[in-house]
């Protein structure tokens, strides 16, 4: 539901309960209104307390108002998101503040925790898509998709990607160790990188090869690209950076500089998504280390990286070529334990975060029983533990496998949204829509299945899905879905590793 739907529905909502109004957004001389204070006997307050929205610890940004008999709201509490939506906290008690991670629906379209330009939200928070980068693109005014060919012929492709602001240009990473510029629909005959040597790919085992690539979020001036790959011999994970050449759509092979390796102990589950997030930092996936249910234990090993989240500081220049940031939940121990930003994923096949609020979002692999998307919102100082090889979505794997657990423990956070291997068998990550063409779509998340190949949305509001529903239909019956991808202007592409990618576009 877009904000200013919720908007209209909460001021209905409002003027229902403080009466008689005065003006069109004041209910009651300082009362429930944007100059004045909310107060516990006031009827919106009534209503929060009644209906079991406050809760205890912390201010809401609006110190001891509105706060329910004593009880103060927490700014990630559902009602202080709606409160914003429909601009019904005092603006005299809380301050709106461009680049905190919160977003303010009454003065901000986004709020990413940065002041960058070129990540899709503009240092004043405003939607950066909605500006120059949409210029000349025709708008829908329905959420009715379809869905039309860009490419075919590729090899193995499993990741789509684009430098930010560059509107020509989408980058195809091939699994056997290639990079591929499609440009303006036409697959560029000069390869962008060639490590085809240096990798052990598919046809060693299926889930190694070239997996993931990221570029520096200031690509443009320095040229910096990062990678993640499996290693030709023995199949551990390396993370390196390159650097491109005087020719843009050309990478320089030997600028390489190898800033991790990673022992993997089997063929399989080797992760291979690496991103940026809006810190500007490098967020690294690996997966369990493979050979079917954790046999290492180490997604739960906290002294291992395999089964992680991993964040860097990549803005280096000194071997190792990235540092521990401070604020990981373990910098303390150093690295590489330090690196550790969340634990507890058997295979996170994609994570992406939404550039517009900066909430992660993963998809994580199943084994035999649950597939799973997992979330992080922007606010989440790290630490995250998402439960395998202990849960396999909410159900337990071990000491049970299969059987719903009785007593979850609270130290681990549940899936967001989950399904059974009765409806497929690999999730495929995807990403939160925020392009040009398809305004009215704003803050849905799309993923897929590999083996059952249907694709699906949701929202969240609240830390809940909402509007989740089954758009498979609209990408003309695409089978082995690796990735999705996103172009300079937020447009979502759907990547199958048969070749094939198709671009999400308005029904006509």
């Amino acid at each position: 539901m877009s904000s200013a739907a919720i908007r209209s529905i909460g001021f209905t909502i409002l003027l229902g309960l403080c009466a008689p109004a005065v003006s069109s957004a004041q209910c009651m001389p300082g009362d429930c209104n944007q100059t004045g204070s909310l107060d516990a006997g006031d009827p919106i307050c009534v209503l929060l307390c009644t209906v079991g929205l406050s809760a205890a610890g912390a201010d809401c940004d609006c110190a001891a108002d509105c706060n329910c008999s004593g009880t103060p709201l927490e700014a990630s509490d559902a009602i202080c998101t709606i409160l914003r939506l429909i601009d019904a906290l005092p603006v005299d008690s809380w301050a709106a503040s461009c680049g905190n991670g919160v977003i303010d629906a009454a003065n901000e379209d986004c709020d990413d925790g940065n002041r960058s330009a070129g990540d899709g939200c503009s240092p004043d928070c405003t939607i950066e898509s909605a500006a120059g980068l949409c210029a000349g693109v025709t708008v829908a005014t329905a959420p009715v998709v379809t869905s039309e060919i860009v490419a075919t012929g590729l090899s193995s492709p499993v990741q789509l990607t684009a430098v930010a602001l560059d509107t020509r240009r989408l980058f195809v990473v091939e699994q056997r160790g290639r990079v591929r510029i499609l440009e303006d629909g036409v697959v560029l005959p000069t390869v962008f990188l060639d490590i085809e040597s240096l990798v052990a790919g598919p046809e060693t085992a299926s889930e190694r090869g070239l997996l993931g690539l990221a570029f520096h979020p200031d690509h443009a001036a320095n040229g910096r690209f990062f990678v993640n790959y499996t290693r030709a011999g023995d199949g551990a994970t390396v993370i390196a950076r390159y650097q491109t050449t005087d020719d843009p759509d050309v990478a320089d092979p030997s600028s390489a500089r190898v800033l991790l390796v990673i022992d993997q102990p089997a063929a399989n589950h080797n992760g291979g998504q690496i991103a940026f997030g809006p810190d500007g930092l490098l967020y690294v996936g690996t997966g369990d280390g493979g050979g079917g249910g954790d046999p290492l234990e180490t997604a739960q090993d906290d002294a291992s990286l395999l089964g992680k989240i991993l964040r860097l500081d990549v803005d280096v220049d000194v071997p190792p070529y990235y540092s521990v940031p401070a604020a990981n939940p373990a910098a303390a121990t150093g690295a590489p334990p330090g690196l550790v930003w969340a634990k507890g994923v058997r295979n996170p096949w994609r994570f992406r975060f939404d550039r517009a609020t900066g909430d992660l979002y993963i998809g994580d692999v199943g084994q035999g029983q649950i597939e799973e998307i997992d979330f992080q919102p922007a606010s989440s100082a790290g630490g995250e533990n998402y439960g395998w090889d202990i849960f396999e979505g909410t159900r337990c794997h071990e000491p049970n496998p299969g059987e719903d657990c009785p007593d979850p423990d609270p130290g681990f956070t549940a899936p967001i949204v989950e399904y059974p291997h009765a409806e497929g068998c690999s999730v495929t990550g995807g990403f939160t829509y925020r392009g040009c063409a398809l305004p009215s779509l704003h803050g849905a998340y799309f993923y897929a299945d590999f083996c059952t190949a249907f694709v699906r949305t949701f929202e969240v509001f609240a830390g809940t899905p909402i509007l989740q529903a089954d758009v498979t239909s609209a990408f003309g019956g695409i089978r082995r879905i690796s990735a999705f991808g996103e172009d300079a202007r937020g447009e979502l592409y759907v990547v199958s590793l048969d070749g094939t990618i198709r671009k999400m576009i308005p029904a006509r």
